[in-house]
């Protein structure tokens, strides 16, 4: 008798990944300045640790809502009891203030359309239980968060089935890649329930364009019964132009989006911009009243602690710390991708120009021995437990050409990866050397068999001349 469900022993989390493989190695031999300064650097979450000084000082300055007190008196036993699967409406206020302002407060958002998940990892699934049948499937823009082969599938069923995007336009979507997508989901016999995409990329760091938006929109419209999820999780990490420009901006801006709204949902969560994954606050955004409803329900299996809540409606209440704290955090992400940037070039490898995120999307194609996945997994091997840097390979991402890899930048000190980049830039020279000694030692064998050949027959052509 078997002890496990199928759903529990199937293969569809992802765990297998190199993405996930790559985080237990690290948890075997971590890096340590200290006790283990010859372990591995963690280079493979996207954990944003510049601005915790910044959340540390207000909660010093507010020590009655750390107390969880109110005017003096505690409101513990009230936190305590409080159960309400649609949250605490001064957070929910807070919260959506606070995204209006990382967009400019170009858009607004109705507290009463949002959901509070546990995450954006329960935000997605929660909409794809919502949106879509066991054996559905969303489009997705490669290259794309390795998680979501978890997120999406994993327990619900849907499928997902990617946009193929390449190097020769900085990975963004076009329409052919689009229509190529939709047209492959129907060889599968999959129905196609909507795209999803991240905005800012994961893991390549860039914000959509205009263009990109106005295509998906469009796209859309056109498929009557498809939806558009754009998972806004990093939208606070923008540190350079262009800046972001959120779905909702879009939206709001066209003259036939009225057939559309209903159809469009926001992912957001606090996990990135405020450096709280912990925390587990995430939330889904949409003007559909039937979405936010089912979403509402489903959210009782992943709920926001009361006491979370209460918190963090103060902090995000207060609009002189979101403001300071917006405007330094992304100053703290350009100066560390900078520092990454410049690590990385005197190495001699490049990277996708980048605006916003905690990583960079790295190109080492050049240090493969062939062009190849298997020589992408072997060059990541090396750099794992040769180099002692986790990072992500792009054929975790699901990307077409082997050689990209996403490495993270703000989830460490600024001597940390100071010292990633040393060890980086070591082994490309040494990979160097090894190569041009193997060419060197190659060029060599070939002229003395050269030699070899042309003595040997010299002799066989004197031998002829002799007999």
């Amino acid at each position: 008798m078997r002890l496990l469900s199928t759903k529990a022993t199937c293969n569809s989390h992802g765990q297998d990944s190199s993405y996930f493989l790559g985080w237990q190695e690290y948890e075997k031999n971590p890096y340590d300045e200290l006790h283990n300064p010859k372990g591995i650097i963690q280079m493979g979450l996207a954990e944003n640790q510049l601005s915790f000084d910044l959340l540390e000082s207000w909660l010093a300055k507010n020590p009655d809502v750390a107390g969880f007190k109110r005017d003096g008196k505690s409101i513990f036993r009230e936190l305590a009891l409080f159960q309400d699967y649609h949250g605490l409406p001064s957070f929910k206020k807070a919260l959506v203030d606070f995204m209006a302002e990382i967009r400019g407060n170009k858009v607004t958002f109705d507290p009463n359309h949002i959901v509070l998940t546990a995450g954006a990892t329960s935000a997605n699934e929660t909409l794809m239980f919502c949106l879509a049948e066991e054996g559905d499937a969303f489009l997705l823009p490669t290259p794309y968060y390795p998680g979501f082969d978890r997120d999406l599938k994993w327990r619900t069923g849907a499928e997902i089935v990617p946009i193929q995007c390449t190097s020769s336009n900085n990975f963004q979507i076009t329409e052919s890649a689009l229509k190529q997508a939709y047209e492959e989901a129907g060889r599968r016999n999959l129905r196609v329930k909507g795209v999803l995409v991240t905005n800012p990329s994961n893991p390549l760091g860039t914000t959509m364009s205009r263009s990109e938006l106005n295509l998906l929109v469009d796209f859309i419209k056109e498929k009557k019964d498809t939806h558009l999820i754009s998972d806004e999780i990093y939208s606070g990490t923008v540190f350079s132009s262009p800046g972001f420009v959120s779905i909702m901006e879009i939206l709001k801006e066209r003259n036939d989006a009225d057939g559309i709204w209903n159809r469009v949902h926001v992912v957001y969560s606090l996990s990135k911009d405020l450096g709280l994954p912990g925390f587990r606050v995430g939330a889904i955004y949409s003007e559909n009243d039937t979405v936010v409803a089912a979403a509402t329900k489903m959210s009782s299996f992943g709920l926001i602690s009361s006491q979370t809540q209460y918190l963090l409606s103060a902090m995000l209440g207060d609009k002189k710390f979101t403001r300071n704290y917006i405007v330094e955090n992304q100053k703290r992400l350009k100066r560390r991708q900078r520092m990454m940037v410049s690590g990385l070039q005197k190495a001699g490898i490049s990277c996708l120009e980048s605006n916003a995120g905690l990583f960079c999307w790295v190109d080492m194609r050049h240090l493969l021995h062939s062009n190849t996945f298997e020589a992408e997994m072997e060059l990541w091997k090396k750099i794992v437990y040769q180099v002692g840097l986790n990072i992500s390979p792009g054929s975790s991402c699901h990307c077409t050409e082997p050689g990209w890899f996403r490495v993270c930048f703000a989830n460490m000190s600024e001597e940390t990866l100071t010292l990633a980049m040393k060890r980086l830039k070591n082994f490309v020279v040494e990979s160097s050397c090894t190569q041009r000694t193997a060419l060197l030692n190659g060029t060599s064998k070939r002229k003395s068999l050269t030699k070899w050949v042309f003595r040997l027959s010299s002799r066989d052509h004197r031998e002829q001349e002799e007999r």
